[in-house]
């Protein structure tokens, strides 16, 4: 098994095993970030609306000025946040987004969201979904013309890859039907409680490859929707503790190691060094078959990132 896969139209390897940086502080991005680098992170995943990505770039430039690592080495994602969707949009959000990295070019650019919000000023820091009077405002804005505009920002050399996040089968679908550029990568919430095996086994039919996020399911979340609330914690489920013994490894490398081993990409994030080390350690064992069975035995259909009133602050059922 490979620490990597080749994606499908630049061929170039994306990791198996990335570091995620979202809600980490600005305060303590820039070190974190480069903990994770000089722990032998090589992808970087990260959004606009984090609102650290100038403390990410400042991280990946400690890391490249010691010698550390070379920029071509380094695979770094960012995100288009749904209120840049139109055409002009795209491009001024992604120069804000470029700017804060301190980067040349992106190795992947992602559509964060398939519908478009009111549109604001992509310099100022982004507050969510909502408009400065806490409403949920809708734009009238395609797919079809945001994905053109994604297309650009490969034309132009400033981004390699681009893909979707948290688009559904309906969703891509359609963006097929006029895509130039064909997406690289899917990213979608994923682990045993939301092991979405249809979508996974079609997605990679068209050649997307998959990025998985909340790989620790309930456990990262603050909320979660009222119709999971029930769910013990993942992480410490009695299935997961006991594979986790079987292998004398801990509970959150079995949560990972299931997807990657599936060759879906994990981005977990630690501000431990310790804990960055073992989350990267995936390839040194390996879950049998009954393993699998067992995890994809706990899948309940419960979606943790969900635009339900009490964790996104309006209802809008984008995975119906």
């Amino acid at each position: 098994m490979t620490n990597f896969l080749n994606l499908n139209r630049t061929g170039d390897n994306i990791p198996l095993v990335g570091f995620g940086t979202a809600r980490i502080t600005q305060e303590a991005t820039p070190d974190v970030v480069y903990t994770a680098i000089k722990s032998g992170y090589r992808l970087i995943d990260g959004a606009l609306l984090y609102g650290n990505e100038t403390q990410v770039g400042q991280g990946i430039k400690r890391a490249i000025d010691e010698g550390i690592v070379k920029r071509e080495e380094l695979f770094v994602i960012s995100k288009l946040w749904a209120s840049f969707h139109s055409k002009d949009d795209v491009r001024r959000s992604f120069n804000v987004t470029l700017g804060n990295l301190g980067l040349d070019y992106i190795d992947l650019y992602l559509i964060h969201f398939p519908f478009a919000t009111e549109s604001v000023d992509p310099s100022l820091p982004i507050t969510g979904f909502l408009n400065k009077d806490n409403n949920f405002v809708l734009q009238r804005t395609p797919i079809h013309e945001t994905w053109g505009a994604m297309e650009n920002l490969v034309d132009a050399g400033l981004v390699r890859n681009i893909g979707l996040s948290n688009f559904n089968v309906q969703s891509i679908l359609d963006l097929l039907t006029y895509a130039r550029i064909k997406p690289a990568i899917l990213e979608i919430e994923l682990h045993p409680y939301l092991w979405q095996e249809r979508l996974i086994t079609w997605v990679k039919s068209q050649g997307i490859d998959i990025i998985a996020y909340a790989s620790f399911g309930n456990t990262v979340f603050d909320e979660v929707p009222p119709a999971t609330a029930h769910l013990p914690i993942l992480m410490t489920h009695p299935t997961v503790k006991e594979i986790a013994q079987k292998h004398n490894r801990n509970n959150g490398q079995i949560l990972l190691s299931f997807a990657a081993q599936q060759n879906i990409i994990v981005i977990p994030k630690s501000a431990q060094e310790s804990r960055m080390k073992t989350n990267l350690d995936l390839f040194s064992f390996k879950l049998d078959a009954d393993d699998i069975k067992q995890l994809k035995a706990l899948n309940v259909h419960a979606r943790f990132s969900d635009p339900v009133p009490n964790t996104y602050g309006f209802d809008l059922p984008i995975f119906e």
